[in-house]
């Protein structure tokens, strides 16, 4: 028998698989859009069509599940294709939702104009208040608790089992958008969550080079699962093949990638929070943080890897700070193995929720002296002009 496996190993073992017919260590890409049937018309593998079938969405899909703590995953062809497919499967028109108020912008945008338009009503609440989490969910009529924590830019965490308990004394689902805190750092599905989104863009793939999305599901009978997965089918919101063999490929370093990471934005935060030039720092795994004791409690092995500070001054003061950084790449995005800080506000556009003089840093795997001189110098640089 083979033994238990930590969740590092099977990460990077790939759930302990080798190719059987040519004892590959590497999992081969199958480009197929169809499969043969034998003569009395059978498929030979039970696969069908590319568009719901591909044998190179098992492996990533499988551990995508194991590592959650989960029954089952399935592939979206980007983060938004994930997101939305849960709102098309579980929600019909005169059903209301709750979402958080701190999210990424790009689904918060589509809620406010999506919802109107499918007759779905959509309450934003500030997920980190208990009592307004409660007060907003409505029994027989909230079908969907749609849940972002750490919450960008902010990084704002929810007590995750809590919120599965006032969702689920309603009547609604509870989703977790876990894209920030990664399997490493939370397992929302072993809190309470009924469904895990990722946008596997992300740390997940961990090398800015695939749009991707995944959902794990904590039940895989459960008829909100069936409909997910023929919304994928009918929409044809699927990965391609490369790019789930190069997702499964950064999830093999996920672990170790995130891990150092996590560090270095820990030690980052604490230099920020004692720098005369830094308003605020906003990250987790600082005392300060107002959700400090829910993400001690809730989260494991480090506070992820993304973090926020408000400089002291405008936003000109801020995009300033980050004009002078030379190690942080300026670009939109995060969970890659580079860094890059960026003025939130300005990504966002004039319907922005983030303080205009806060610059969000999604940190890499680079030396942390390294990022911690950019720093620095950005900000020393901006204070003597």
């Amino acid at each position: 028998m083979k033994p238990e496996l930590k969740p590092e190993t099977l990460a990077a073992q790939v759930l302990h698989r080798i190719d059987p017919s040519t004892g590959s260590v590497v999992p081969p890409i199958y480009p197929a859009t169809t499969y043969v049937r034998d003569e009395r018309y059978a498929l030979l593998a039970g696969l069908e069509y590319g568009r719901d079938d591909n044998p190179t969405h098992l492996l990533p899909e499988q551990l995508l599940a194991r590592l959650e703590g989960g029954a089952e995953a399935l592939l979206f062809s980007s983060g938004m294709a994930a997101a939305t497919a849960v709102m098309h499967a579980g929600l019909s028109p005169g059903a209301h939702m709750v979402a958080s108020r701190a999210m990424y912008h790009g689904l918060r945008t589509w809620l406010q104009k999506w919802g109107p338009t499918w007759h779905v009503e959509v309450s934003f609440v500030d997920a980190t208040d208990l009592d307004a989490l409660r007060a907003a969910v409505r029994p027989g009529q909230t079908r969907l608790v749609w849940i972002e924590t750490p919450a960008n830019p902010t990084w704002d965490v929810v007590d995750l089992a809590a919120a599965a308990e006032i969702a689920h004394a309603a009547g609604a689902r509870l989703a977790v958008d876990s894209s920030v805190a990664t399997p490493v750092h939370s397992q929302p599905l072993l809190l309470g969550a009924d469904l895990v989104m990722h946008s596997a863009s992300k740390f997940l793939n961990g090398h800015s080079d695939v749009l991707a999305g995944a959902l794990v599901t904590a039940q895989s009978d459960d008829p909100a699962w069936h409909a997910l997965r023929q919304v994928r089918r009918q929409q044809g919101a699927v990965l391609g093949p490369f790019e789930a063999w190069l997702l499964l490929r950064g999830l093999r370093t996920l672990f170790v990638r995130v891990e150092k990471a996590s560090r270095t934005a820990a030690l980052l935060a604490q230099r920020l929070f004692a720098h005369p030039a830094v308003e605020r720092v906003l990250y987790p795994g600082l005392p300060s943080h107002p959700n400090h004791a829910v993400a001690a409690r809730q989260m494991h092995d480090g506070f992820g890897a993304m973090l926020s500070f408000l400089v002291r001054g405008d936003a000109a003061a801020a995009i300033a700070v980050a004009r002078r950084a030379r190690v942080f790449l300026r670009a939109t995005s995060l969970g890659g193995v580079e860094s890059l800080i960026e003025h939130r506000a300005t990504v966002e556009g004039p319907h922005s929720l983030a303080p205009l003089n806060l610059l969000r840093l999604s940190v890499g795997v680079e030396s942390p002296d390294d990022l911690w001189d950019d720093l620095r110098q950005a900000l020393e640089s901006q204070a003597e002009s």
